[in-house]
């Protein structure tokens, strides 16, 4: 009952919190004209947000995922904390918040669409103001965001149907203290967010993206790449084993396991770096080899 509880409250939290961002963002008010002379003179010299459907939809998500986020390494956060021995101590967050988690990476899947579906009728392929789509536009629209978001989709439908029952049956109640510093994996992701929603705006040349992507690559490397190492090293500390014996001493599906998990991982920051590379490079400079991509 109490798994059922959660899984239902995980479904109503993450689409009611993106529906209200969405209705809050698109009734947001710039400018009211009662205010005083010298608050109006300020607001007009400020950059006026323009809330239309596409942009309330993708920040919306955006700031749904950076809430996850949160909520995530700061369960993990507590559960790693709170688990002296690694194999054997429990702590009740951490089977919590993995059923409450749950749907939202099934709601995510939608989202993401949606974002691709604004994005792709702001380009002009969804027909001219409204007008009739040409037949089979809807599934080309579908074809290109499980192209584009393949890898993504994929992450997201292996943590919903191997990655939970995993959690949930498979461990037994042993090694919360692993999947606590998992769930801190989620720690970039607000970095990740918002770095969209600046050049969503176009604010890629500002201190503020710039910092931003610094932390991003600092966190991503720390919380989703190194992570897997610093397991592996904390279970040979536990098993009194050297770091590089610990994988020929644990089960060879655990390995595998991790292989796959840390693999899109791995893929994702050489996406980072590269970003990093353009981001970080002086203006007018040709770009060093290990940086030149096709956009």
């Amino acid at each position: 009952t109490g798994m059922a509880l959660l899984f239902v409250l995980g479904c109503i939290f993450f689409p009611l919190s993106f529906a209200l961002l969405c209705w809050s963002l698109q009734h947001h008010s710039t400018v009211r004209m009662d205010r005083p002379q010298a608050v109006l003179n300020t607001l007009q010299r400020l950059p006026q947000l323009r809330w239309e459907e596409a942009d309330a939809v993708i920040v919306s998500a955006r700031l749904v995922s950076s809430v996850q986020a949160v909520m995530a390494s700061t369960a993990g956060y507590i559960v790693s904390t709170s688990c002296k021995h690694i194999i054997d101590d429990q702590h009740w967050l951490s089977s919590a918040y993995t059923q409450f988690a749950v749907p939202y990476f099934i709601y995510d899947i939608y989202a993401m669409f949606l974002c691709h579906w604004h994005k792709h009728q702001v380009k002009g392929h969804g027909g001219d103001e409204g007008g009739a789509r040409a037949p089979g536009s809807t599934w080309a629209v579908v074809r290109g965001y499980l192209h584009k978001e393949f890898l993504m989709v994929l992450h997201h439908a292996v943590m919903v149907l191997v990655c939970f029952p995993l959690s949930v049956v498979w461990r037994q109640g042993k090694g919360d203290f692993f999947l606590g510093c998992l769930l801190m994996a989620e720690v970039s992701t607000p970095f990740v967010c918002l770095g969209k929603i600046l050049i969503q705006y176009k604010r890629q040349h500002t201190l503020l993206h710039k910092v931003n992507g610094a932390l991003m690559l600092l966190s991503f490397l720390c919380c989703r790449v190194l992570l897997f190492p610093y397991l592996y090293w904390a279970y040979g500390r536990h098993a009194g084993l050297p770091l590089l014996a610990v994988p020929l001493a644990i089960p060879a599906h655990v390995n595998l396991g991790a292989a796959l998990l840390l693999a899109p991982q791995l893929y994702w920051f050489f996406l980072i770096c590269r970003g990093a590379c353009r981001l970080f490079r002086p203006r007018g400079s040709p770009p060093p080899s290990p940086c030149q991509t096709q956009d």
